[in-house]
């Protein structure tokens, strides 16, 4: 069945043909494809037995198919055939064709050699013509260029006198004949023509020049201004020729102008040096506003509008004096007086109604849009440099005013005295003077100058009362220990409070409006330790006088008889009288101090535990005593003008009380009294005064003792009110130089 369908399926070959093996490798895959896809669709088709029966009618439509493949490969080979032929036909016409142009080239290369041949003998012919025409043009011209050298030399003679309008028409005309030339020459440059480069450059440097000196030509000559702007304006609307480069001296005449501006206020050699730029600012505020006002009178008119010769002048002498700044500044640093006086200028004068700002410059020349003249980095150079330096200044001016009073301090005569006989120096007001001044003066600049001064002259305040202090400090010990005579060394004390107190009352000056509030809290601070350095040296003197006789209190003597205290009183009243120098409030400062220094050199005394009461009578007698020590002593700085409410005497009073009371039982309420009257009191110092009665027993001293941690909380204490009991030990008695500084009541 299948190798029928095979047989079936075979294209019949043509009569005569046989069936030659493949010629190539694709011919015999390609059949087998073939064979296989037949075979693939015969399976299909006649898979089943019925379908058999179809057999003649499929080979029948194949065998069609076969004959119509064939026809049109007939065809097709046949139309592949005709054209082939056409083909070969046309190429035979196109190899015709080629072979007639062939000849046709070689004939008109034959007559381009003729003619190349007969051009190279025609040579000598075309340069015959070539110089014959350059010699008809030079025996047309030759008149013209005969005169060229004169014109030339007559040109120089004009620029040298400076007509300078003459000389540019003369140039023109002589460039304008070497045109006419150039060209006929076949762009020869006959050597007549060398000399113009030379004179046009000659023209442009008197252009320059002109332009350089324009302000002072604008008074003196103003022709010559216009000329040279003239020719500068004229070359400029002028188009190069021959080749040259196209001269500009519009803008060489702009640049020697600005060049001669600058070295006429700015030249190197003009610049100040050192303690002399004040002077050359004031020079330049007087000339500049001049410059500027010659040059839109007198230089404008001379030049066109759109030279804008204000806006050009203002520019100028602005970029120059910069300049000169920034090499002011990148020099050696300036002093204290040329750093203030170039921020000055620059900042507020150069700008202000003094100068650029009396000028009616108008928008195209308004200052405010030009560049600053000092950057905000040369602005803080010369702060800084100013502010150094001042303090240098400031520094050595303190240290000599301190020199002078230090001085004083070892004179034989008293301190010198003002009308009202207070103790008077100059020095406070020469410290205050020279930091006010300052501050004062770098107000003149700005806030920020001001504030660093202010600043500075606070620091130096402050360096200065430590300085004064240490000295006071100094003067007190080689006193003392006899290094040093200091015949009148109380009064200088109290001088130095004098001071003090002067310092204080007008140290508000330094408070300028820019500095922060507080800003004078350290100052202050300052004045208050060396007001209580000088107050506990001067107490130091009183107690170093007291001490003997403090040293035979409590006693038998004490007892009977006023004679220690009154020689207290009277050493007291001699020291204080010298107070009357000392204006207040330092002097009732100084009083109360005085007044607590006895008390508490009493206390001291009396809690040492040298005298104990034999009985009754004596305890009565050393109340008594005190009561009236209390009233002395009161008496005693009443009369000095203390004022009442700053005493600390009536705590022998309530003393007294603890001394005098009969029945040991209500002793308990008498400690809870001075507890409640002087908080500070211990059990050290109610015990050292029970001792000194000497009649209580163990029991009835426990007993009071203990009232002061059953009594009630002691009340706070009164304003102002200060320690007394807690600075004398019991019973050791503590160093007289250990005082307390400050009021007590």
């Amino acid at each position: 069945m299948d190798s029928v369908v095979k047989d079936e399926m075979q294209p019949a070959l043509p009569p005569g043909s046989s069936c030659p093996g493949p010629e190539w490798p694709e011919q015999e895959r390609a059949e087998q494809l073939a064979r296989g896809a037949a075979l693939k669709w015969a399976s299909g088709i006649f898979y089943r037995p019925e379908q058999l029966a179809r057999l003649g009618q499929y080979r029948s439509r194949e065998v069609q198919r076969t004959c119509s493949l064939e026809a049109r490969l007939k065809t097709m080979v046949q139309s592949y055939l005709e054209g082939v032929q056409t083909g070969v036909w046309q190429l035979n016409r196109a190899l015709e064709a080629v072979q007639g142009t062939r000849e046709a080239l070689n004939q008109a290369h034959g007559l381009l050699q003729d003619l190349a041949r007969a051009s190279q003998a025609l040579e000598p012919l075309r340069e015959q013509v070539s110089q014959h025409r350059q010699l008809q043009a030079l025996s047309q011209l030759l008149p013209r260029l005969q005169a060229v050298p004169a014109a030339v030399v007559h040109t120089q003679s004009l620029i040298d006198s400076q007509q300078l309008l003459e000389a540019y028409v003369n140039l023109r005309e002589l460039e304008q004949l070497q045109e006419e030339t150039w060209m006929p020459l076949g762009g020869l440059d006959l050597p007549v023509f060398q000399g113009l480069g030379s004179l046009a450059e000659a023209l442009g440097q008197a252009v320059e020049a002109a332009a350089g000196a324009a302000g002072q030509l604008a008074k003196e000559n103003p022709a010559l201004l216009v000329a040279a702007v003239r020719v500068a304006e004229g070359e400029a609307g002028r188009t190069a020729c021959l080749g040259q480069a196209p001269r500009d001296w519009r803008q060489r005449f702009l640049q020697a102008l600005q060049h001669g501006l600058e070295q006429l206020y700015f030249a190197p050699s003009m610049l100040p040096g050192p303690g002399a730029l004040a002077g050359w600012l004031e020079a330049l505020r007087v000339a500049l506003p001049a410059e500027l006002a010659t040059a839109e009178a007198l230089v404008a008119p001379c030049c066109p509008l759109h030279y804008n010769v204000l806006q050009l002048w203002a520019r100028t002498l602005h970029n120059g004096l910069r300049c000169s700044l920034q090499q002011l500044l990148a020099g050696p640093e300036l002093g204290a007086a040329d750093a203030f006086a170039l921020l000055h200028w620059a900042l507020h004068v150069y700008l202000g109604q003094e100068m650029m700002g009396s000028l009616e410059l108008g928008p195209e020349a308004d200052m405010s849009q030009f560049e600053p003249l000092l950057t905000s980095e040369n602005i803080e150079q010369l702060e800084a440099t100013f502010v150094a330096q001042v303090q240098a200044s400031v520094t050595q001016w303190l240290q000599k005013a301190l020199d002078g009073e230090v001085a004083e301090w070892h004179r034989e005569q008293e301190p010198n005295t003002d009308p009202s006989g207070f103790y008077h120096s100059p020095m406070p007001a020469i410290v205050l003077q020279i930091l006010d001044e300052n501050i004062r003066v770098a107000s003149l600049v700005s806030e920020s100058l001001q504030w660093q001064v202010h600043s500075m002259a606070l620091a130096e305040m402050g360096a200065f009362l430590r300085s004064f202090s240490d000295a006071l400090i100094r003067f007190s010990r080689d006193h003392l220990r006899g290094e040093a005579t200091a015949p009148q060394y109380v009064s200088y004390l109290l001088a130095a409070l004098n001071h003090q107190s002067a310092l204080r009352s007008s140290v508000s000056v330094l408070q300028p409006e820019v500095a922060a509030p507080g800003a004078l809290a350290p100052v202050e601070a300052a004045l208050d330790e060396l007001q209580r350095r000088i107050c506990r040296l001067v107490l130091e003197a009183l107690l170093l006088e007291l001490q003997p006789l403090f040293a035979a209190l409590p006693s038998r003597q004490w007892l009977s008889s006023s004679e220690l205290l009154d020689g207290v009183c009277e050493r007291t009243a001699r020291f204080c009288g010298e107070f009357g120098h000392v204006r207040s409030p330092e002097v009732q400062l100084l009083l109360a101090e005085a007044e607590r220094a006895v008390v508490l050199q009493y206390l001291r005394a009396l809690m040492q535990g040298r005298l104990v009461c034999r009985g009754a009578d004596e305890r009565a007698q050393a109340a008594e005593r005190l009561r009236h020590d209390a009233a002395q002593l009161r008496e005693l700085f009443l009369g000095l003008e203390l004022e009442e409410s700053a005493h600390c005497a009536p705590v022998l009073l309530q003393l007294g009380e603890l001394l005098s009371l009969r029945d040991p039982t209500l002793l308990g309420l008498e400690v809870a009294g001075l507890r409640q009257q002087f908080p500070d009191v211990s059990e050290d110092h109610v015990s050292a005064l029970l001792d000194l009665r000497g009649d209580l027993t163990r029991e009835q001293r426990q007993a009071a003792l203990s009232s002061l941690q059953a009594g009630p909380p002691p009340s706070p204490p009164a304003s102002g009110r200060r320690a007394l009991f807690s600075l004398v030990p019991a019973p050791t008695p503590s160093s007289p130089s250990c005082l307390p500084s400050g009021s007590c009541a």
